[in-house]
């Protein structure tokens, strides 16, 4: 070995410190080696320090790397739900739009209705509020005349004072192209005996008497292709048939206006 080669450069701090504590005076074997304890731990306590530096270092950059991709990730969803948020919102003023177009309609066809009413109750004044009578239910116009005021029993041609009535509705509604019209025939739950004047039983009778009322409001006037006849029988009464009054009450013909709800139907169709 070349004891005069250079020391290593790791323990030429040790040597130094070790020759020079020699060199002092007064100084022992036992202080010199607490003396290099306490370096060595000195050093060991930097290292640990060094690395505990680098860890959280390391830790640091890595929190700051996650909170970046988390700001990130946060702004995109934020602009997801931003152009969401947009598009709902357009979604919704179109619905609304259309919501306050539908009840304006609703709102002219409810006036409308007030006043086909009141032209029709117009027009029939004079006649019994017993066999005729004019009412609004579910935006539609009753006109509800009895079996006395029309037809003799068991008949399906229509009497004078009847056809009156009809030439007086008819008058008031030609030229209404902004309704329908049904003519609904009913009768009370006494059977017919045999055929009467072509009806085999109550709802050919209820069915007669509405083409026949049918046929004289066109022939007034009325444009074939806004009525229709129709017959219910006995099965849509409006009172009990338990007494003659109430039987009277049920032999009836409603002719029933309903205005169009065509522009309605157009706005609820509409994607």
């Amino acid at each position: 070995m070349n004891f005069l080669s250079k020391p290593r450069l790791g323990t030429a701090p040790a040597l130094l410190l070790a020759a020079a504590l020699l060199a002092l005076p007064g100084c022992n074997r036992k202080e010199i080696a607490a003396l290099q304890q306490q370096n060595s731990d000195l050093t060991k306590s930097r290292d640990q320090l060094q690395l505990e530096k680098a860890a959280l270092l390391q830790t640091s950059n890595r929190t700051q790397a996650e909170l970046s991709a988390d700001l990130l990730n946060k702004s995109s969803q934020m602009n997801q739900l931003n152009q969401t948020l947009g598009t709902t919102e357009q979604d919704l003023a179109g619905k609304n739009a259309r919501v306050a177009e539908m009840q304006r309609i609703l709102d002219e066809k409810d006036a409308a209705t007030k006043a086909l009413r009141q032209k029709v109750s117009d027009a029939l004044l004079g006649f019994n509020s017993q066999d005729l009578q004019v009412n609004v239910k579910n935006g539609k116009v009753y006109v509800s005349l009895s079996e006395q005021l029309l037809f003799k029993s068991g008949a399906t041609k229509v009497d004078p004072a009847g056809q009156d009535a009809l030439i007086k509705l008819a008058n008031a509604l030609t030229g209404n192209k902004d309704i329908n019209i049904l003519v609904e025939g009913h009768t009370d739950n006494v059977p017919i005996k045999g055929v009467v004047n072509g009806a085999k039983d109550n709802w050919d009778l209820s069915v007669l008497r509405a083409t026949e009322i049918t046929r004289l409001l066109t022939a007034a006037g009325i444009d074939p292709t806004q009525i229709t006849p129709s017959g219910r029988g006995q099965y849509l009464p409006v009172a009990a048939n338990d007494t003659p009054q109430n039987k009277a009450i049920n032999r009836r013909t409603d002719i029933i206006l309903t205005p169009k709800l065509d522009e309605l139907f157009s706005i609820l169709n509409t994607n």
